[in-house]
């Protein structure tokens, strides 16, 4: 009984390698390519929480991402299976990925800035005007107020 717990424990361990070598999928999606597709994928998902131009929220937009590369998700799926079990090969991916999206985040941080000036520009402009139009306001009403007092003084010297 001894001699063949020990057999099985020493077949399971053998057995249990990893070693295991997958074949390339023969519609595999080329590294540059996969970068480009996983960077606007985590896009895709990272906008899901955030309201679009409708107004409307939690929308899953990878289906467009799939149709705008013209490939499937089971053909993803295949391909990103192939690349995680090349960890080197994943990890260069990713690394091109990172790249993009913080290429993407400066571009993004840059426009805002812009966008950011501008409004406070237009909000200043139009405290501008809103005081310009109270000083008219305030000085019209003021030259009225002095011609109604002369009005009012020559009325006294007539009578």
């Amino acid at each position: 009984m001894k001699k063949l717990f020990i057999l099985l424990s020493v077949a399971c361990a053998v057995s249990c390698t990893s070693n295991t070598i997958f074949s390339k999928p023969k519609d595999l999606i080329a590294k540059d390519s996969m970068a480009i597709l996983l960077a606007d994928l985590y896009l895709a998902t990272a906008s899901k929480p955030y309201n679009n131009k409708f107004d409307k929220r939690n929308i899953d937009y990878t289906f467009l991402v799939f149709e705008k590369y013209g490939i499937d998700s089971a053909r993803f799926k295949r391909s990103n299976f192939y690349y995680t079990t090349k960890i080197d090969e994943y990890e260069k991916i990713y690394k091109v990925v990172e790249k993009k999206l913080e290429s993407l985040n400066t571009n993004f941080k840059t426009i805002k800035k812009i966008k950011d000036s501008t409004r406070r520009d237009s909000i200043k402009r139009a405290r501008v005007k809103r005081d310009s139009i109270k000083n008219i306001s305030q000085k019209t009403t003021n030259n009225l107020d002095s011609i109604a007092k002369l009005i009012s003084a020559d009325t006294l010297d007539i009578n």
